[in-house]
């Protein structure tokens, strides 16, 4: 991408997206998330339902009167975009490519966070870890956020470039010490289908415990249509951009359609159960979806489950 063509789409996103925080749902990303801990404010005079739990009892025993302790939340968080930026982020059967979907989430997410001045990073891997950028606040910083993860995106659909979540995951616990919202965007592509069922990469499941007991893990599968179900449109020639291998098959047969299918729904279902044993919050997204809605509703239900 060009200098002129990368910095309008970086403005272009920016518009888009801070529109999006400021008119829909800034109110929804300060509830769904906890902050780090309780900060003590101040002691005040006991009132009605106050709880007794709060009592300040050497003030009360000098003051000669109740007095309770109040707190307030420490509210500053750090927020860390951990985006799979595979091969296999290059498809899309519509109007755009998931990979332009995972951008437009990163950046609505990163110019909430900022707008509540919380800390924000990525970590972008494939088969590696390729960017990693340290948590910081402000406007700029964000933009340079967007502008890693829009600058390499087309060159990525001729480069094989597999995926490795387990080891993106491993290296965040390395590298993020404090607790962290890791939003975790990917189309999880890994594993294989085996005897009915899917299996995940050795220590794929460890790894995704391992960060949502140290973080606050939040994934977002993004997924095609066309990877869930096929047309009936004769012979395919199907491609595996993370490995270089293609196979042709019949998509008039019912029983090689009904046999992706399975495959698919066997994947999803392994990644259910794989992310619900981690404790990780999970949301599905596709390329055409409105990333606020999803969003919002993801937001709501953490602030209801609170």
């Amino acid at each position: 991408m060009l200098p002129e063509e990368l910095m309008s789409k970086v403005r272009e996103l920016e518009i888009r997206s801070r529109r999006s925080v400021s008119e829909v749902f800034a109110g929804e990303y300060s509830s769904a998330f906890r902050g780090r801990g309780m900060e003590f404010s101040e002691v005040r005079e006991y009132q009605p339902g106050d709880d007794i739990r709060t009592i300040d009892w050497n003030v009360t025993a000098r003051m000669g009167g109740a007095f309770v302790k109040r707190y307030v939340e420490e509210r500053e968080l750090t927020v860390v975009l951990c985006v799979d930026r595979s091969a296999s982020g290059c498809f899309g059967s519509r109007r755009r490519l998931k990979q332009e979907a995972a951008v437009e989430l990163c950046a609505i997410v990163a110019f909430a966070a900022t707008k509540k001045n919380d800390k924000v990073g990525l970590l972008a891997y494939s088969d590696s870890i390729e960017h990693s950028i340290v948590p910081k606040k402000g406007l700029r910083h964000v933009l340079r956020i967007i502008r890693e993860l829009l600058e390499d995106a087309p060159a990525r659909a001729l480069d094989p470039r597999g995926t490795d979540t387990a080891g993106a995951l491993r290296y965040l616990n390395q590298v993020m010490r404090r607790r962290a919202v890791v939003v975790l965007v990917s189309d999880f592509l890994e594993g294989r289908f085996v005897d009915g069922s899917w299996q995940w990469p050795a220590g794929y499941e460890t790894a995704l415990r391992l960060a949502s007991r140290r973080h606050d893990v939040i994934a977002v599968q993004i997924v095609d249509p066309r990877e869930r179900s096929l047309p009936r449109a004769g012979l395919l020639e199907l491609e595996d951009v993370e490995r270089g291998r293609g196979v042709l098959i019949d998509s008039s047969s019912a029983t090689v359609r009904r046999r992706f299918e399975s495959v698919a729904a066997a994947h999803d279902r392994a990644l259910r159960e794989a992310l619900r044993r981690a404790g990780a919050d999970h949301i599905v997204l596709t390329p055409t979806d409105d990333c606020v809605h999803a969003l919002m509703v993801l937001f709501r239900r953490r602030e209801r489950r609170r």
